[in-house]
């Protein structure tokens, strides 16, 4: 097998996900065999530093032999089991694990497969709460603008990024849109030149407040994605946003569900996002980095107030009858089991702060290059805005497809980087070395550089 053959074959066949896949007829797909650590390594042996962490999913390294050894283990023991009426050890286990390290309250753990499964968990519960508690008017959520929580219908729903939600328009429901309190200066209207990210986040949310008071009694639930909006391009705020947030929701008796999808198990400096503002969301939705990167598996965390509302005889017909098929599959929990045991056996949230200073200060000299709009950084993601006239705010036309110039040139360099849109970011695996700290960056640099010369 070589990459020409297994590439002819997969074009074939295979539809890939988030793809236009005419591009391939010019762009080569990248066929992989195996990987290990922060590398991935094609049927030819070239290799590639996985910048990207595989979609943010590997925290410690592909193929972690400690993840592997859990694995294995388990599939000796039990692969799959029915959750309904069932239960096993791994899933116990992980419920009882996930609960010690989450914010206080977070009381309850209910899996699904996949982040947007968890998303739409999270949206039904909080309706069907409020309608088991005689509330049923309450079917609305809100959302920011930017935000993007997954592609199935309720997910896309809440998310606000047009370029993945506009062709499905008909089919969504329609939620209600609160600006974003992204922090970034090419936003519109955005953050003044000397304003902190504090004083922006805290006069942004008043587009919360108000979509709050108006809304409040139809609304069931409020939805973000904590400190970074993802998919939009790595846009950032302050904490004080989701202090204020979860004391308004209080205030006027709605939920707050925080999607930690992308952000929680470290990435953004703390295990979650939501111990930067030391607040507890009533709906957690976790994935990605859940099983280190290995498997498919997604939880929701809630409150026992909310397990109360649909704890009653069956006759009631208050059961939350949501299901998946591999809902808590075991070798999934087992991965996610061994995923936190290695995280208990170092302090990897301050292993990441170092190297995310390291990642700051390989990039920092871009800071003045004229087309940068700026770099943002949370934890271990790290974002470079291009831009045709930052000062005017005049962003790159979508169709020159800058980032992928980046792209190209970064595969060409042997490192993974695929951007959004203009945005180019690292979100490396936390293993990841000063000298591949270096590799990462100057891949990054000279392909920026050749991106914006004409």
């Amino acid at each position: 097998m070589n990459n020409a053959e297994l590439t002819a074959r997969s074009l074939a066949r295979v539809w890939n996900p988030c793809t236009q896949m005419q591009d391939h007829e010019w762009l080569p797909l990248v066929p992989i065999r195996r990987a290990e650590g922060v590398w991935l390594e094609d049927f030819d042996g070239r290799r590639y530093l996985d910048a990207v962490s595989s979609w943010w999913t590997n925290l410690f390294g592909h193929r972690h032999p400690h993840i592997v050894e859990r694995l294995k283990a388990q599939l000796d023991v039990l692969d799959h089991v029915i959750f309904a009426g069932f239960t096993h050890e791994p899933a116990v286990r992980l419920a009882e694990k996930l609960c010690a390290i989450a914010p206080a309250g977070l009381a309850r753990v209910f899996y699904a497969d996949i982040g947007s499964a968890a998303v739409e968990v999270a949206l039904k519960m909080s309706h069907h709460y409020w309608r088991n508690l005689g509330q049923p008017q309450k079917t609305r959520f809100i959302a920011l603008t930017g935000g993007y929580h997954g592609e199935t219908l309720g997910a896309l729903a809440v998310g606000g990024t047009g370029l993945y939600r506009d062709a499905y328009a008909p089919l969504l429901m329609q939620p209600i849109h609160v600006r974003s309190p992204d922090c970034c200066p090419m936003v519109e209207d955005g953050r003044a030149p000397g304003e902190s990210w504090e004083d922006y986040s805290r006069r942004a949310f008043r587009h919360m407040e108000q979509a709050l008071e108006r809304h409040a009694g139809e609304v069931a639930a409020v939805i973000v994605e904590p400190l970074v909006q993802a998919a939009t391009g790595m846009r950032m705020y302050h904490p004080v946003y989701l202090k204020l947030l979860r004391q308004a929701c209080d205030r006027h008796g709605v939920h707050l569900i925080a999607d930690e999808i992308a952000v929680g198990f470290g990435r953004s400096g703390r295990m979650f996002a939501c111990d930067w503002a030391g607040i507890a969301p009533d709906f957690m939705c976790l994935s990605k980095g859940l099983t280190g990167g290995t498997l498919p598996l997604a939880c929701v965390l809630t409150t026992d107030a909310v397990y109360r509302a649909f704890y009653d005889d069956y006759a009631t017909y208050k059961a939350f009858l949501h299901s998946h098929s591999y809902t808590g599959n075991p070798l999934a929990c087992a991965a996610a089991l061994a995923t936190l045991e290695i995280f208990e056996q170092q302090d990897w949230l301050a292993h990441n702060r170092r190297n995310g200073q390291l990642m700051w200060n390989a990039v920092a000299d871009l800071s003045r290059h004229p087309q940068v709009a700026e770099i943002r950084q949370q934890g271990m993601i790290l974002a470079i805005e291009l831009a045709r006239n930052p000062e005017r705010r005049q962003a790159y036309p979508a169709e020159q497809r800058r980032g992928l110039r980046v792209y190209r040139h970064g595969l060409e360099r042997g490192v993974l980087l695929r951007p959004l849109g203009n945005v180019i970011y690292f979100m490396p695996p936390y293993v990841i070395d000063i000298e591949e700290i270096a590799q990462m960056a100057a891949a990054a640099i000279e392909g920026i550089q050749q991106a914006t010369r004409d």
